[in-house]
């Protein structure tokens, strides 16, 4: 049986050239070998807008993917809280299926809940509540109708804010609360979870209502990728490298 593969928090942007090469690398190579892809959220490290697709770089990054669905490999993406705007025209540039915000699949028998994991961040009130406006349906239509020079302007100054109200938090306000992910696996019935958002990687065992319960946490990507791969050998993380051009002779 082929593997499921997950990842998250790639943070593709054209300043980080590292972690976008170890990304084409990934799909020019172990995405092809796989049952599906599954990528939690935060694909890019902005999404302004489908329209932004005329670009050099998230063309090519879509074609990336689109080669691996056109290979035969299901590709599915969740919306993160840097690229909630992606919508219909990059699934259809893809070939990718859209997630909803919480997904449950059968993985070899155990039921598995996958989130990009920002909602479960309740001890951060204010980012709670900036979620809340910004993932309105009214507040994304309205910024989908600007153009697109002032969504990069304000994408910018979104960004700007956001390291700087990051580096006035304390660590234990960023990552997911207990609660949150005890009511989680409860409304969902699953007995694992795999989110990314925090960028701590790390795997989870608890008790919960007297059910063993798993909770795996995906890895950012910097100048090199990492992924989770499920089979019935069970989990593991791959890391995945740029694969560096040859030098000129």
């Amino acid at each position: 049986m082929k593997p499921l593969l997950f990842l998250s928090d790639l943070h593709l942007a054209p300043d980080r050239p590292k972690a976008a090469a170890a990304f084409h690398a990934f799909c020019s190579g172990p995405a092809r070998d796989a049952a599906a892809i599954y990528i939690l959220g935060d694909l890019f490290d902005s999404w302004i807008g489908d329209d932004v697709l005329v670009d050099r770089f998230p063309a090519a990054i879509a074609a990336s993917l689109r080669a691996v669905t056109k290979s035969g490999v299901p590709v599915y993406v969740a919306h993160g809280n840097r690229d909630f705007l992606l919508g219909p025209r990059f699934m259809s540039a893809t070939g990718a299926t859209l997630l909803p915000e919480r997904h449950v699949l059968d993985v070899n028998g155990t039921s598995t809940l996958l989130s990009h994991g920002d909602e479960m961040c309740t001890g951060d009130v204010a980012y709670q509540q900036y979620r809340a406006r910004i993932r309105s349906p009214k507040t994304q239509r309205r910024l989908l109708t600007l153009p697109l020079f002032v969504r990069r302007l304000i994408a910018g100054w979104l960004r700007r804010k956001s390291t700087a109200a990051t580096s006035l938090k304390a660590e234990s306000i960023m990552d997911v609360d207990d609660s949150a992910v005890a009511a989680a696996f409860r409304a969902s019935g699953a007995t694992r979870m795999i989110h990314g958002h925090t960028h701590r990687p790390a795997t989870h065992r608890t008790d919960i209502d007297g059910v063993p319960r798993e909770r795996i946490v995906l890895a950012d990507w910097r100048d090199e990728g990492e992924y989770v791969l499920l089979d019935r050998l069970g989990v593991r993380r791959v890391a995945v490298a740029a694969v560096e051009e040859p030098a000129a002779s």
